[in-house]
């Protein structure tokens, strides 16, 4: 195709969206839709938790318009991410790394909204981080570190890509949170393992703590010896909780989990995988100018 009179960033439009359409998918099922991406040269696919729901099956069509059966192989409704499982796919996706997206990167949303099969939108990472509410469930439960763009997201571009300049898929697309407000889940070693699991369990096991936490910087003297400039402000401690049993607060600024220094929310989710259950978890944090070290024992995430 002659690209000549196209502008570069028309230009890096047009080809991520030529690279990466192919591997996306409208998903069908009888109790509504979505989009999905292919994730292996097999046959899985990526999508939404809250897209598949409850269902177990439905159809996928392409943008050339193949259709295929699939089977939902697993979905982890923290996450809000699932795997499908479906023969004769395309081949899979290329998938980069969120956790090297700046804010203000060029981003490009592939998906099918509202039924339109193959619709591109761009925009930029208007923020990372992001913290969503989960609608049901305990309290505190959030889906951490999600990508905020301004690309055009609307119903049925769930389970789509979120794809860099490069054409790698950096982001499945989740919710649109407002007017000019998209969020995608990050593509990274969590979330990696995560699906992981779900294609080889079908569920995701996690220990739970019973806390909501958001990054907060350390005073500088503790900055200064620790070489650790932000922790983990506990806004809440679920009462009753783990972390309530083992004398954790309000206010705390959680500094280390399982001996690993923490910044985020998903620093603390990166130890509370199923190996956690049960088990003593170290946790050090400053209270009043002072660290504190406490043992939390973690219980098994339920519904």
């Amino acid at each position: 195709m002659d690209e000549g009179p196209l502008d570069a960033y028309s230009r890096i439009v047009v080809a991520v969206a030529r690279d990466v359409t192919p591997h996306v998918a409208s998903v069908r099922m009888s109790r509504g839709a979505g989009s999905a991406v292919v994730f292996t040269d097999d046959g899985f696919l990526l999508t939404n938790a809250h897209v598949v729901g409850s269902g177990r099956d439905g159809v996928v069509v392409f943008a050339d318009g193949t259709e295929a059966r699939f089977d939902v192989v697993g979905a982890d409704p923290l996450s809000d991410l699932a795997v499908l499982k479906a023969p004769d796919t395309p081949s899979a996706a290329v998938f980069g790394d969120a956790d090297a997206l700046r804010v203000g990167q060029l981003v490009i949303a592939v998906g099918n909204p509202l039924g339109l099969a193959g619709s591109v939108t761009a925009g930029v990472v208007s923020a990372l981080g992001r913290a969503v509410p989960v609608s049901s469930g305990r309290v505190g439960r959030v889906i951490e570190d999600v990508i905020q763009t301004d690309a055009a997201l609307n119903p049925g571009n769930s389970g789509g890509a979120l794809a860099n300049s490069n054409g790698e898929v950096v982001g499945i697309n989740t919710a649109l949170a407002g007017v000019g407000l998209g969020l995608a889940i990050p593509m990274n070693s969590t979330t990696q393992r995560i699906l992981s699991t779900l294609m080889v369990e079908g569920r995701v096991r996690r220990a739970y703590l019973g806390v909501v936490g958001v990054p907060a910087p350390l005073p500088d003297p503790v900055a200064e010896r620790t070489g650790q400039k932000a922790g983990v402000r506990l806004v809440q401690v679920v009462r009753g909780g783990p972390a309530d049993r083992a004398g954790l607060h309000d206010g705390d600024l959680v500094l280390s989990v399982a001996r690993t220094q923490v910044k985020d929310a998903q620093g603390i989710q990166k130890q509370l995988f199923a190996e956690a259950i049960g088990l003593p978890l170290p946790v050090t944090v400053l209270r009043n100018g002072a660290m504190v070290d406490v043992i939390a024992t973690p219980t098994e995430l339920t519904a």
